[in-house]
């Protein structure tokens, strides 16, 4: 099943999905869901929505396919532009990657984001420059010098600006991209969709799959909640760092993140199926974090939560975790579904 979730990482890190434009990844995924012989809808919102089979005692599991990116705030007298961030990009973790701009009305231009002044041998207080998405800006590859020969490109304020993902596999085992939180969680759940198709995984209750796509931005879990669904499990990023255990060839339980803890006896069954099945796992408290399961809850759902993901180290950066990590995720999931 590793191969097919690689696969699928693939297939979906290679469409641009910032919070808000999601439409073309969300497509990709209703059209594999289907393939695999489930009936998926889109929400009103623009997520998927796919009862997987089983009955009674509703579980919903839920990932996000949408990502970071930015947003055309203004077009420069230069013809350079200057973004705001959609959901968390920090301007010095996507310092000199290469960019599209995506016009509103069609047409792609290609970019890089760089410093306003970016040559160390023109700028002596390069290594001091405070990075930040005043003193960045968009350099478009096309020869453009002012506002006006930008602006004919079709490039205006509101275009969304998508990063290079770079994903690679190194003969190691380790998946190294942008984006990972969370198109890696939602790979792992296509991989768990395929299973319950071919009858490997039988599932003991009723299960729902939610691929959201704003929980870049907060609301991603808020709505679509079906009838009867009594739990949600947020498959979603394991945190790496600092006074964690977690490491990327984990799965990473979470206790308690920066909105409360998680409901006890969810978390207890997945520790004690992570046991019993011997899988690699961890479980941490995540200092800064919130899930489409915690805006499930603030959104005033009444159901028990609980969250799970790979090990991902340097998040929302060039993410790194590994294959190790995607089959304890997976398997731990799978054992979920499977049990009352």
């Amino acid at each position: 099943m590793t191969d097919y979730i690689l696969e699928q990482l693939r297939a979906l890190v290679a469409i641009d999905s910032p919070s808000g434009f999601t439409e073309k990844v969300t497509a990709y995924v209703l059209q594999e869901l289907t393939r695999l012989g489930f009936a998926p809808q889109r929400t009103a919102k623009g997520g998927v929505l796919c009862c997987l089979g089983g009955s009674g005692n509703g579980l919903l599991l839920t990932g996000h396919i949408d990502t970071l990116g930015g947003m055309v705030a203004a077009v420069k007298p230069n013809g350079r532009l200057r973004i705001s961030p959609v959901g968390g990009l920090s301007a010095n973790n996507c310092e000199a990657e290469n960019c599209r701009v995506y016009g509103r009305f069609g047409g792609v231009v290609e970019g890089c984001l760089q410093l306003c002044s970016p040559s160390v041998h023109v700028n002596k207080n390069y290594s001091e420059e405070k990075r930040d998405f005043t003193t960045m800006e968009v350099v478009l590859d096309a020869v453009v010098h002012t506002k006006e020969e930008t602006e004919a490109l079709g490039v205006s304020v509101g275009d969304y600006v998508c990063f290079d993902p770079r994903l690679t596999v190194t003969e190691t085992g380790y998946i190294k991209s942008r984006f990972l939180d969370d198109k890696l969680s939602v790979a792992i759940l296509l991989g768990l969709a395929k299973s319950i198709s071919e009858k490997e995984t039988v599932p003991a209750r009723e299960v729902w799959l939610h691929v959201t796509v704003f929980e870049e931005v907060g609301h991603g879990g808020c709505a679509s909640v079906p009838a009867g669904v009594q739990e949600i499990l947020a498959v979603d990023m394991g945190c790496v760092g600092d006074d964690l255990g977690c490491t990327e060839t984990q799965v990473s339980i979470c206790a308690k993140d920066s909105r409360g803890p998680y409901n006890y006896d969810m978390t207890t069954k997945l520790i004690a199926l992570a046991k019993e099945a011997k899988l690699d796992y961890a479980v941490d408290v995540y200092p800064y974090y919130g899930s489409d399961a915690d805006a499930a809850l603030e959104a005033g759902h009444d159901l028990r939560h609980a969250l799970i993901g790979a090990g991902v180290y340097a998040s929302h950066g060039y993410e790194r975790s590994h294959k190790e990590g995607v089959k304890n995720t997976y398997q731990l999931v799978k054992a979920f579904v499977e049990t009352l």
